[in-house]
């Protein structure tokens, strides 16, 4: 039997939250400096405002951008899973998330405790999508059900990093 070394596989991001997909769209994530690849460790602190993302779709296509945090609250008890992010949709290819409209407002990460992976999840759509509603909540999420909701079948980019609560500084 062969073992996988696909990232998104080892991290367990296909299986908790998408499903086997083959990649067709170049997608760059950024948290000020740091160039964010799968499976990398990006401090809360560093993750306060959005992520600088682009995409390098074809321009006269439509994108929706989708995050979430697969470990909320706990990574041994993700009884919240997933708990939604951000969502950005009607994003034009070879841009950006702010040419989009932003479907739900960012929310840094804020692990309370243990390693979260927080997953960033690209999907092409069939054209715009026109108003869409907003969760009722952010916790208990589903990517999937989401996607399949709004027709826009499997993710074409997937990247995930881990976070976890960073200590309280010690005032002197």
């Amino acid at each position: 039997m062969a073992v996988s070394v696909d990232p998104l596989v080892v991290g367990r991001v296909i299986g908790d939250v998408v499903d086997m997909f083959v990649p067709t769209v170049t997608m760059s994530i950024y948290y000020g400096s740091k160039h964010v690849t799968n499976g990398c460790d990006i401090k809360p602190s560093m993750a306060i405002n959005p992520p600088k993302v682009s995409i390098d779709g074809h321009s006269d296509e439509l994108y929706t951008l989708v995050m979430t945090d697969t470990d909320a609250p706990s990574p041994s008890e993700p009884s919240m899973r997933e708990w939604v992010h951000w969502i950005v949709s009607d994003i034009p290819g070879v841009t950006n998330p702010t040419r989009g409209k932003e479907i739900l407002p960012y929310m840094s990460p804020r692990p309370p405790v243990g390693i979260h992976r927080y997953i960033l999840v690209l999907f092409q759509q069939k054209g715009q999508l026109g108003p869409v509603q907003q969760p009722a909540s952010r916790a208990n999420f589903s990517t999937r059900f989401f996607a399949e909701h709004l027709n826009l079948g499997l993710p074409v980019a997937t990247i995930y990093f881990n976070a976890q609560k960073e200590p309280v500084s010690r005032r002197r």
